[in-house]
């Protein structure tokens, strides 16, 4: 009768979660039934449990363990729910953690209140495979349905019982046994967030399938060497598993050797290739004596772990910033990375993210570690054998090295990727040292604008209004050969049309971002100070530098200086040091009700208008100098706002509807084609705010450059994108537009193909020098960027 009783609360407490959801979340009838469905077979089960074991109570352990049943369920009702639309990400992967974390907590219970049981235990690992399960099959969306693997080992284990009694011995306690199950979590989690690139998430979801696998084979080989004398199946037999084990290790160290650091070469047909290195390795192991080859093979597994490592950050950086990691600069950029991602998703998701990228790192280094180790011994206690095959494999890529053959993806089939790689790593190591030597003598050299008086600075622009307006993602991509560009190039032609009507001026051209797909900030400061900034290194020796920028140059000739972006949510220094701003408009400064859209805090209309309201309204001022960051076409392009009149703007809460029912980020960056429309959608958003914005203006002495960053990731632009992005300015006073006669620029907002391009780093100095003393005169089009 107990049992029952706890099955029936159970039951309840899996309806009472359901009900919560449903006020919050919207679960729908199917999910609804599948959430009560887990709930029934969970609480069944447990009940069962506990009759056969003759338990008297739960107990404190179970009851925790109980909890994370009843949340899984939760997640399984929005998984199945997500059938029929997008995955609500946040609430699945809140309640996914929640679980997780908990089953860290009930084995500790249990041993604190001396209340360890079989059915505990048992319990416990069921739940494991359950969450487990449930997450397989929503990674499944992005990742494909092998991942049903990962969920379906422990019930395939199961049923591999029921014909194999022996299966079903008792198991003894192997902590390497929880570090995978935990790692199964972790991985499938990070995949399930949306967060990575498929090719990575890939990468990652192997490898812990690769893991799961291997820890399973061990298990199933100590169940087979503990089986009764009598039921002992023939010696041949009784090394399968052995021989399973080591296939695995050697092919864990296989696809180490082979895998590759681009996301395009990321292919089936990558890993059908000749390691030679795991041959050198394996023949270097023979000769060499015991202790020799046990530290060969330890330092030799390290060694690839770090490399597999280096070759994933390497797709990570080409699948969003088409370029590949570079050990000496870029590990610097890992904290502005993780702000990003914080701004973005949310702080705690990221710490989530974080610890569990770190622990699947360890695991991952550990277990090719291990997996080398594995080889070399099997390799020297079977020299005869190993010798032959090493022998074959050496010939074999001998001969298509010779014939240079290759796969169907165009790579040698004869590998030395791994030698390669670590060549290209010493390569890249020594060209980030010059590349700081480089940058600290550019930075250290005499700036003729540094000590220029005021009346030599931009007296071509005294009264005016100028802003400096960054696009986010703003590329060539959005105005040439691409399947939306026609849809936005129509846009840059009306508004050339309305803004001259309006009485503007339009002149365009392409400058040369130093970055590409991320890295916004680069580009500000590229523009801003005149040197080239490609990676954070730079940045932050520019940062601490007393480098004349474009904002000190207005403030030295008398205007108010303000820098307006709205996904800033924290202290900016280099605001105040480097570019001498004296205000600075962020996301909890400017009145904003509204909600978010993802990592665009705040939409591009109201910044506009909050500007104005703010800085161009108020009579009886100084000039104005601004640099205002548009970022509504900030990745992941979802969701979106869309223009409302200007005068119900109020404090942005009218914005509250856009955000619901829309499709999550992983269905957005899950396709190229749904990637490329979210991103024109955000594009033409942001264009039609800034031509209005424009167009309804009064100040008739405004003056605004607006230009992109730098273009949008690979998954929209491609991988053989230039790093162009057009640059427009747009002024009242046809003066203006004279003093750039020299540059060449084309009239109008849209640059065509033959529009000149010039490195955006030279922007400044020519900017500076056409609008100060005699600019007119002097400048003209030659010495361009590119």
């Amino acid at each position: 009768m107990r049992a029952v009783r706890t099955a029936l609360v159970g039951v309840v407490g899996q309806s009472v979660l359901l009900g919560i959801l449903a006020l919050t979340v919207g679960v729908g009838a199917r999910g609804w039934s599948v959430g009560i469905a887990v709930g029934v077979l969970v609480n069944v089960w447990l009940a069962r449990a506990l009759w056969t074991a003759g338990a008297t109570a739960l107990g404190p352990a179970n009851l925790v363990t109980l909890l994370r049943a009843t949340i899984a369920g939760a997640v399984a009702a929005l998984v199945a729910d997500a059938s029929t639309h997008s995955l609500p990400v946040t609430p699945a992967l809140t309640l996914a953690a929640i679980a997780l974390s908990l089953d860290a907590v009930d084995g500790r219970v249990a041993r604190a209140t001396a209340s360890t049981s079989q059915v505990g235990a048992r319990f416990d690992g069921e739940v494991d495979a359950l969450l487990i399960l449930v997450l397989s099959v929503a990674v499944t969306r992005t990742a494909g349905w092998w991942v049903l693997a990962i969920g379906l080992w422990r019930y395939a284990f199961g049923v591999a019982g029921w014909v194999r009694p022996w299966l079903r011995g008792r198991l003894p306690f192997r902590q390497w046994r929880r570090v995978v199950a935990a790692t199964q979590g972790i991985a499938l989690a990070a995949g399930m967030s949306g967060v990575f690139a498929r090719s990575v998430v890939i990468v990652i979801l192997v490898a812990a399938l690769v893991l799961l696998t291997e820890s399973f084979t061990h298990d199933i080989w100590w169940l087979r060497t503990q089986r009764p004398a009598a039921a002992t199946e023939p010696t041949g037999r009784r090394r399968v598993a052995g021989h399973v084990a080591t296939g695995l290790a050697v092919a864990l160290v296989w696809v180490a050797l082979a895998t590759p650091d681009r996301p395009l070469d990321l292919t089936a047909t990558a890993f059908v290739r000749i390691p030679i290195e795991g041959l050198v390795l394996v023949a270097v192991a023979l000769v060499l004596p015991g202790r020799g080859r046990r530290f060969l093979a330890l330092m030799g597994g390290l060694g690839l772990g770090v490399l597999v490592l280096v070759r994933v950050l390497d797709i990570g950086f080409f699948t969003v910033l088409d370029r590949p990691f570079s050990p000496i600069t870029d590990w610097s950029s890992i904290g502005p990375a993780l702000s990003v991602l914080s701004d973005s998703i949310g702080r705690t998701k990221t710490i989530l993210l974080t610890v569990g990228a770190v622990a699947l790192v360890a695991v991952l280094v550990a277990a090719i570690t291990a997996a080398t180790i594995q080889v070399t011994r099997v390799a020297a206690r079977h020299r005869r054998t190993t010798v032959r095959t090493v022998a074959s494999l050496g010939a074999a890529w001998t001969l298509f090295a010779v014939l240079g053959l290759t796969t169907a993806a165009g790579v040698p089939v004869a590998s030395r990727s791994a030698a390669l790689a670590v060549s290209d790593e010493v390569t890249q190591i020594q060209a980030g040292l010059r590349d700081q030597h480089t940058f600290n003598t550019e930075l250290s050299a005499v700036d003729p604008y540094r000590l220029a008086p005021s009346s030599s600075l931009l007296t071509g622009l005294r009264g005016k209004d100028v802003l400096l307006v960054f696009i986010e993602s703003y590329g060539q991509v959005a105005v040439q050969d691409s399947a939306f560009s026609p849809q936005i190039d129509a846009l840059l032609k009306a508004g050339t049309s309305t803004l001259s009507n309006a009485g503007y001026s339009t002149r365009s051209a392409f400058l040369t971002s130093p970055t590409f797909g991320g890295g916004s900030w680069l580009a500000h400061s590229t523009t801003e100070s005149g040197l080239w900034i490609t990676n954070q290194a730079r940045y932050k020796a520019l940062a601490a530098s007393s480098r004349f920028t474009l904002s000190q140059a207005f403030e030295r000739g008398g205007w108010r200086t303000v820098f307006d972006m709205p996904a800033t949510t924290g202290p900016w220094p280099e605001g105040e040091g480097l570019y001498h701003y004296d205000t600075l408009y962020e996301s909890t400064n400017v009145g904003y009700a509204g909600p978010p859209f993802n990592f665009a805090k705040i939409p591009d209309q109201y910044t506009l208008q909050q500007l104005d309201q703010r800085e161009l309204a108020p009579p009886s001022r100084r000039p104005l100098f601004a640099e205002v960051v548009l970022d509504s076409s900030h990745a992941p392009w979802t969701p979106l706002p869309h223009m409302v009149p200007w005068n119900d703007l109020g404090n942005g809460s009218i914005f509250g509807p856009m955000t619901f029912h829309v499709a999550s980020p992983v269905t957005v960056l899950s396709s190229s084609k749904r990637a490329g429309a979210a991103y024109a959608e955000s594009v033409r958003y942001t264009l039609n705010a800034l031509i209005s914005f424009l167009a309804r203006s009064d100040d008739k002495n405004l003056v605004v450059i607006a230009l992109g960053d730098h273009q949008p990731a690979p998954i929209v632009s491609g991988y053989a994108a230039t790093h162009n992005v057009p640059v427009m300015i747009f002024a009242r006073d046809h003066k203006v537009i004279d003093r750039m006669s020299g540059w060449g620029w084309q009239s109008g907002l849209l640059p065509d193909p033959n529009a000149p391009v010039w490195r955006m780093d030279t922007f400044r100095d020519r900017f500076l020098k056409t609008f100060g003393p005699g600019g007119a005169s002097t400048v003209n089009a030659s010495g361009s960027g590119s």
